[in-house]
């Protein structure tokens, strides 16, 4: 299994300074930086466009790691390519195609994500596993930072983990939602590989930032 790559969500950066906050969680080791997007349809709230993320591209070297929970997102894929976007990632919720969805994004140039929601079953990229770069397992429903973990994901996440190394593929295993140093160990252990964590990134402000990563690493 790869090192554990720490993803910090934009989501909890200071909005009024945020060319300033990429590049602090970059300088303190984050290894992406996770960017979610959503659009008050497909979830309960509604942040940022392909626009902001252009703004924020020349702050950062880092793979920028977009989360889409937009729907429908077929029509938006082109727009965040563009925009400076590394890995996309889809929910299978979100389009009648998944296939042709991220057929789209492989063509764009750009790493394919599937999301599972906590109510996803896993039998849900059973047909996608030869197309996907990355599955992002939700622990906590999408749409606002700060939830509660929830413990049931732990068995997704050691399942899917299983069917990773059974397909020889180099596919990384992501978690988001509640994600802290309380419980980065289990979720290391249950078989993730990359960590997006908003509140415990950003909490303290800059000057610990290196010390939040640090510890989220480290599990």
């Amino acid at each position: 299994m790869p090192a554990v790559r720490i993803a910090p969500s934009i989501l909890s950066a200071d909005f009024a300074k945020l060319g300033e906050e990429i590049r602090a969680i970059d300088a303190a080791g984050a290894d992406w930086i996770h960017v979610d997007v959503t659009d008050g349809h497909f979830v309960p709230n509604l942040t940022i466009g392909p626009a902001v993320i252009k703004a924020l591209r020349p702050h950062t070297a880092k793979p920028f790691d977009v989360h889409l929970m937009i729907a429908p997102v077929d029509p938006f894929l082109q727009a965040f390519a563009d925009a400076g976007a590394d890995c996309i990632s889809v929910h299978p919720e979100s389009g009648p195609h998944l296939h042709r969805t991220l057929q789209t994004i492989k063509a764009l140039g750009k790493r394919a994500g599937v999301v599972l929601n906590p109510a996803t079953p896993v039998d849900a990229i059973d047909h996608v596993m030869d197309m996907v770069d990355l599955i992002l397992v939700m622990s906590v429903n999408p749409g606002f930072g700060g939830q509660k973990f929830i413990e049931s994901q732990l068995p997704k996440i050691t399942e899917l983990r299983r069917r990773i190394e059974a397909s020889g593929r180099a596919i990384d295993l992501e978690v988001d939602g509640g994600v802290d140093r309380g419980n980065a160990a289990r979720v290391i252990a249950a078989g993730a590989d990359a960590l997006v964590a908003g509140t415990a990134s950003f909490e303290g402000g800059p000057n610990q930032y290196a010390a939040n990563i640090a510890a989220l690493r480290d599990g």
